[in-house]
């Protein structure tokens, strides 16, 4: 008896490559606008269900390990300006105090000046 179901396995394998070319245009387009990847966007931009992204090992891979470096992206730009607002932070209060010292200071030397100009006058006299 022939084997009649090499045709199906030959259309599946085409319908499969064809909705794989499907996914990688999505993806880079994606990509290339700098837009979240993760299995809804791949699925709405494809027409793929997301079944298919789910079940395919290679294709659940790969948008999970772009899905992640994007987050850690992320992560790292918050982490960094966190990081910025610290530092800010920190000379802020540097500064105030360097003001309070100063402002001390000065208020000693003006103490100091009106006991000299004291004593100066009454040198005069």
């Amino acid at each position: 008896m022939a084997d009649h179901t090499e045709g199906l396995k030959r259309y599946a394998k085409q319908k499969t490559q064809l909705t794989l070319e499907k996914l990688d245009k999505a993806i880079r387009e994606l990509s290339l606008n700098e837009e979240k990847i993760n299995f809804n966007s791949v699925s709405n931009l494809s027409g793929v269900s997301k079944t298919f992204l789910y079940n395919n090992e290679e294709v659940k891979k790969r948008i999970e390990k772009l899905r992640d470096k994007q987050t850690s992206k992320t992560m790292n730009k918050r982490a960094k300006y966190d990081k910025t607002a610290k530092a800010k932070d920190i000379i802020i209060m540097s500064k105030d105090k360097k003001i309070k010292e100063l402002e001390e200071e000065n208020k000693k030397l003006k103490e100091q000046l009106e006991i000299i100009r004291g004593k100066l006058y009454e040198n005069l006299k």
